[in-house]
């Protein structure tokens, strides 16, 4: 039997080995790609997938000859940064990619990662995929064009630049072009693509559920914190993108010239332009506009959220979800009287300050007196609203069912109890909980792996079959009548069924008045 085992552990040693290589090499269709070992996945980082012009539609890359190495982080795209930047850090050649796999020669599901940065900033980079490439999926993330060189909109000054508005989500588009030609070679399935996102990364997920470009090219979707409204209209693009040639003095007829402006003036010229413009905006405001994507009714029929999406994308199953805490400030290590819990509430609640109490109460009917103080100032008041209105707007409603979560799972570093903040989840649904070594309490680290774990699992079950319950939860997928959502935290995997709709009504009402007006003076197209 000794022997027998031993034979066992040496063969599959040997499978590890060829497919595991140290040095692993794969074939694209324009060219080798050489990668390393990352925690025991491989991992090809900073492949280009497309070829860009200042403000132009991406176009494919060059075929290359030998083998090239891609054994580190390609550029991440131009944006206001607190240091210098080599050309090989940030770059507008910035469209590369990145894949995590663990056999080249399986057909695993590929799960198409967009990062956040509320397509302002951001890089693939934060978000390393070589632990999730263990749950049996292929992981894909990208960099591509962003704020004023992804969506400035000039089409009224040139058909030239007819899409330029667009062009950094038609670099998204671009990349899923990519994964369709190139993917089987690393062992993922083409015809099962997630894609998937947080923050401003979920956005870009709910964007390309309405770009018809996009279709066919990915067949599943988890949206991450991402109901941020944007609120660009077409007239509001085009008036911002000639703000912007009036701010730089350059004349429609001599429009070719932004393509020579050096970034750092480009950058600041849109920034002067939107306040002179159509005003700027105010980051933690429940709604974007600006630099985003551009609603022209050809590459983007119509802004994302608002509720719902294309009908085109009404067979892609979708998970949706928010944390608990996500941008509040948070107010947890503080003690708070219930009378000056009260009377900050009155600031946002006025004479709905008791009601509001009542039902966060009647959501969350358990902690004790203190933690309840500092949750009534913690909770979140931006994502969960809408994502409850997106979900009621498409959850049994569409061909493919809609699954919802919320992340609520509690973190502690030396400064005390952090909750679940906006992003938080990240590192869980990763499984890279132990790259936090530096920034979170050992309790927090030894206690929530399980969260980890879970997680990762439900996110590649999703890509697997398009339904997250891989642990038999009994989690139903979404009707506004159900309210059915799964919390990941406080309590072992607690199943919800609308326990906090009052709540939201109430959040609903109170903080989304800037957004009430917009609405009143602007038509959403």
């Amino acid at each position: 039997m000794k022997q027998i085992l031993l034979t066992v552990l040496v063969t599959l040693s040997m499978v590890c080995s060829a497919q595991i290589n140290e040095h692993p090499i794969v074939q694209t269709r324009t060219g080798k790609v050489q990668g390393i070992i990352q925690e025991g996945s491989m991992a090809f980082l900073g492949i280009p997938y497309a070829k860009v012009e200042r403000f132009m539609p991406p176009l494919p890359v060059k075929k290359w000859g030998g083998v090239r190495k891609c054994d580190h982080w390609g550029p991440m795209t131009m944006q206001q940064q607190n240091r210098p930047m080599t050309e090989e850090q940030m770059s507008e050649n910035c469209c590369v990619l990145n894949v995590w796999t663990t056999d080249v020669k399986a057909k695993k599901p590929v799960m198409f990662w967009l990062h956040g940065g509320g397509f302002d900033s951001g890089t693939s980079e934060w978000d390393p995929g070589m632990c999730l490439a263990k749950k049996d999926v292929v992981v894909v993330s990208i960099n591509h064009r962003l704020n004023i060189l992804g969506f400035l909109d000039l089409s009224t000054i040139s058909k030239k630049y007819k899409y330029s508005g667009n062009v950094g989500m038609l670099d998204a588009v671009q990349a899923l072009e990519w994964v369709r030609d190139n993917i089987a070679n690393f062992g993922g399935d083409p015809n099962n693509v997630t894609i998937f996102g947080e923050s401003g990364g979920g956005g870009k997920v709910g964007t390309l559920l309405c770009m018809p470009k996009a279709k066919g090219l990915f067949h599943k979707a988890i949206i991450m914190s991402g109901t941020i409204l944007n609120v660009n209209t077409k007239a509001m693009t085009e008036q911002l993108g000639e703000a912007v040639l009036k701010e730089l003095g350059i004349e429609k007829k001599d429009v070719d010239k932004i393509k020579d402006v050096p970034y750092q003036d480009l950058y600041a010229a849109g920034q002067r332009a939107m306040a002179n413009s159509i005003g700027t905006r105010r980051p933690g405001t429940p709604m974007m506009w600006g630099f985003g994507p551009t609603p022209d009714g050809e590459v983007l029929t119509q802004q994302p959220f608002q509720p719902a999406f294309a009908d085109f994308s009404d067979d892609i199953p979708i998970m949706i979800g928010t944390t608990f805490n996500e941008l509040q400030r948070s107010r947890y290590n503080q003690k708070i009287s219930f009378e000056e819990c009260h009377k900050e509430l009155e600031r946002t609640f006025g004479d709905e300050t008791d009601a509001y109490i009542s039902a966060f109460i009647e959501a969350y009917p358990y902690g004790s007196y203190e933690q309840l103080m500092q949750n009534l100032l913690s909770i979140d008041w931006l994502f969960r609203p809408k994502t409850i209105i997106t979900a009621d707007a498409i959850g049994g409603k569409r061909k493919a069912d809609t699954y919802v979560y919320m992340f609520t799972v509690g973190e502690s570093d030396n400064r005390g109890f952090k909750g679940s903040a906006h992003g938080a989840e990240l590192k869980y649904c990763f499984d890279v909980l132990h790259h936090y070594k530096n920034q979170l309490s050992q309790q927090t680290l030894d206690a929530n792996q399980i969260w980890a774990t879970r997680m990762s699992d439900a996110w590649a079950q999703f890509a697997h079959t398009g339904n997250p319950d891989n642990n038999n939860y009994g989690w139903l997928p979404y009707t506004k009548e159900n309210g059915e959502l799964l919390e990941f935290g406080s309590k072992i995997d607690r199943k919800h069924k609308n326990h906090d709709r009052k709540l939201e009504e109430i959040i609903d009402r109170h903080c989304f008045k800037q957004l009430d007006e917009f609405r009143r003076n602007n038509t959403l197209k």
